[in-house]
């Protein structure tokens, strides 16, 4: 039985995650089912800013009676498995039954205790953060995506869990390495650019952590020194008003553009087609980009810290963090001359970089993390029947 975020939240990475644990336990001979909230106060006409409240109504008060009641008619041997780890009031529900709770990070948490300094949490979200908490804390069983996530829930639970497992992410879609030059074909026609020299890329949403302002600063630092000139393509959400405001500062905004609504395939190919990846994220659970990217024969600049480091192991050429203090301009010229490097590089220099991610990428093997998952999920079952 799994227990999912409900579709009216706007999660786009967590109904992927679902998705690949629904059809991979279904495949591998589960009777698989699903509860979620059903948008019931949601759904009713009101102002925007109510229906957050709303849904807390649906997802809070009315879902765990339901919950309850489906459990009357499962089986013994059901194993109830919360998705994220921010489902933690739920948990509570099925902490006396066969459970696992999927976690994949803690920033929401962090934040609520002020251990992150760019997102400042009001007195509600800290309340909010603490119920998840109080909720996930009843927990026994935990499976985590890397070991920064598996690391962070050891600080926030009262005592040791039962099982605390790391299994790596499998690629939730499947990425691969185009041609080169086929890709920049496509995207150059697909975008009205002339993307045939190459180019560079940044694939993230808007959120602080994403660092879509260092990205672009990076770039500026980066053309400021080089006679070579490549235009930079941000895809994702449409530019938040910070990042807009960067963007129009930026001496080289002719040659930054904004990609939306680009589908999986196409993105496969924005990354095979790209000169350099730029990820400079301050903080992920996981850092899908990183493994997508790598596994499209892309090369990858991003952050020296966890979890990217364990993402991109000795792949990857990494950068600091963009620090707080005022120093970004130094930051973003020391990344422009990695960038410069990279960029720069011979033939053989870049096949060698190229192979080298690739290999990395096929440790995200969807079917061998399905495969980790389960046998975890087998103990965890067999476990509670020993009690």
């Amino acid at each position: 039985m799994f227990l999912a975020h409900p579709d009216f939240v706007g999660h786009v990475s967590m109904p992927r995650f679902h998705g690949m644990l629904l059809e991979g336990m279904r495949k591998r001979g589960h009777r698989v089912m699903t509860l979620t909230p059903k948008p019931i106060f949601h759904s009713l006409p009101s102002p925007e800013k109510l229906k957050k409240w709303l849904g807390y109504i649906d997802q809070y008060l009315i879902f765990p009676a339901e919950v309850k009641k489906e459990m009357k008619l499962l089986p013994d041997n059901t194993l109830f498995v919360f998705t994220d780890n921010s489902l933690g009031p739920w948990v509570p529900l099925a902490s006396n039954l066969p459970h696992v709770i999927h976690c994949h990070d803690f920033m929401a948490q962090q934040a609520a205790l002020g251990q992150i300094e760019e997102q400042k949490i009001k007195w509600s979200g800290r309340q909010y953060q603490k119920m998840i908490r109080n909720g996930y804390s009843s927990g026994v069983n935990f499976i985590s995506g890397s070991e920064c996530t598996r690391r962070n829930l050891l600080k926030f639970l009262p005592s040791p869990p039962r099982i605390c497992e790391l299994v790596y992410n499998g690629l939730y879609t499947r990425f691969e390495r185009y041609d080169s030059q086929e890709s920049r074909a496509t995207l150059s026609k697909q975008f009205g650019l002339d993307l045939s020299g190459g180019y560079l890329l940044h694939v993230g949403g808007n959120q602080w952590y994403k660092n879509r302002i260092g990205v672009i600063e990076i770039y500026n630092a980066w053309r400021r020194i080089s006679s070579i000139r490549l235009p930079l393509l941000l895809i994702g959400l449409k530019p938040s008003t910070a990042v807009r405001e960067t963007y129009e500062a930026s001496p080289y905004k002719d040659d930054i553009h904004f990609i939306s609504n680009a589908n999986n395939q196409l993105v496969n190919k924005a990354y095979s087609g790209a000169t350099v990846f730029l990820f400079p994220s301050k903080a992920e659970g996981f850092g899908w980009p990183v493994a997508e990217a790598m596994a499209s024969g892309c090369l990858v600049v991003t952050t020296d810290e966890a979890p990217m480091t364990e993402v991109a192991g000795d792949a990857g050429f990494y950068i600091p963090r963009r620090p707080n203090n005022g120093k970004n301009l130094e930051w973003a010229k020391d990344a422009g001359l990695l960038v410069e490097r990279i960029v720069s590089f011979n033939e053989t220099e870049r096949a060698a970089a190229i192979e080298a991610g690739l290999n990395n990428a096929r440790r995200f093997d969807t079917d061998e993390a399905l495969d980790k998952i389960e046998e975890i999920y087998y103990k965890i079952v067999d476990e509670h029947r020993q009690k």
